[in-house]
């Protein structure tokens, strides 16, 4: 008995080990934005204060376009996830995206505030904040959710709407991230906000497109540093905490935007028949399904995406 309890005392101590190990080797301290801003906020990126937040923001394109679009990217997401749509639209449409509160390099809301309706709060303030009365308005998972939220609350504000992978269902996913699984859990919730893996970031990538592959390693750059700046991830414990999909989504029939739904056919985060039920609820929309890409297929496949949007967001 003696032997055994020296035995699992000694592999006890060396589990110990290798976990404290683990921590010290992937121990990531909060980063400023000063020291990120040269890489991802390059023009004509630029900082403005709204809602008591310096947002970092892409106004690109015609400003003489009556209609903008506002582009929402999703969860631990960042405006960079519309590059290409934002490149190829900004030619002949005023295009204008953000780092939602809680994430890239706006960071953590001064309030603490992460309930849905305080998003579309936030979107509405930068709207007037730039002078902007009514957008064509897309969102990418947690993007779609407020994008939808808005679109049903404050219909005068928004003409067409695009939902891309969209949340705001309650939904039983059938992959999730790894990065997302340990945020929700609150005994670990010191761990997600100090440690931070660079292949827990490229894991969860990998799980979201629908060839993997095409994750590179600048694309994991990007998501890693954007995951660490200051405030960024305890953010994200409480966005998971305050704003879960389901609220509103009793009402979706009532919006009447003409509505655009592009899903991702090998999306495991917020499987496709998602997609066909905000078909049947929201009246005035239509569908489109890629088969072949996942959650993110606006950043995963920018050309085939935007060819489906063009026609329906159109030239004004």
């Amino acid at each position: 008995m003696k032997i055994l309890g020296w035995t699992l005392g000694a592999v006890g101590g060396l589990l110990l080990t290798v976990v404290g190990a683990e921590v010290a080797l992937n121990w990531v301290p909060d980063r400023p934005v000063s020291e990120l801003a040269p890489r991802w906020a390059q023009p004509p990126s630029e900082f403005v204060e709204v809602a008591g937040m310096s947002m970092h923001l892409r106004d690109e394109g015609p400003q003489s376009d009556p209609v903008p679009i506002v582009l929402l990217h999703g969860t631990s997401s960042s405006l960079h996830t519309w590059d290409g749509w934002a490149r190829a639209l900004s030619t002949h449409r005023r295009v204008i995206r953000f780092d939602l509160p809680g994430f890239g390099l706006t960071g953590p809301a001064p309030n603490g505030n992460y309930k849905i309706e305080n998003y579309t709060r936030v979107l509405l303030a930068l709207l007037d904040r730039l002078g902007v009365e009514r957008v064509d308005l897309a969102g990418n998972s947690f993007g779609g959710y407020v994008a939808w939220v808005t679109a049903l609350l404050h219909p005068d504000r928004v003409r067409r709407l695009v939902l891309v992978d969209s949340a705001g269902y309650p939904y039983e996913p059938k992959s999730v991230p790894l990065g997302f699984r340990l945020a929700r859990i609150p005994a670990l919730s010191w761990l997600v906000e100090n440690v931070t893996p660079r292949r827990v970031i490229e894991s969860s990538l990998r799980n979201v497109y629908g060839h993997p592959e095409r994750v590179t390693p600048e694309l994991v750059d990007l998501y890693f540093d954007l995951a660490t700046r200051a405030g960024n991830r305890r953010a994200l414990i409480e966005r998971f905490r305050q704003a879960a999909p389901g609220e509103y989504a009793e009402r979706l029939s009532t919006i009447r935007a003409p509505t655009l739904i592009l899903w991702g056919g090998r999306d495991q985060l917020i499987p496709p028949e998602f997609g066909r039920r905000f078909s049947r609820d929201i009246a005035a929309s239509q569908l489109v399904v890629f088969g072949d890409l996942g959650h993110v297929p606006q950043e995963e496949d920018p050309q085939a995406t935007l060819m489906a949007a063009s026609s329906f967001l159109g030239s004004q």
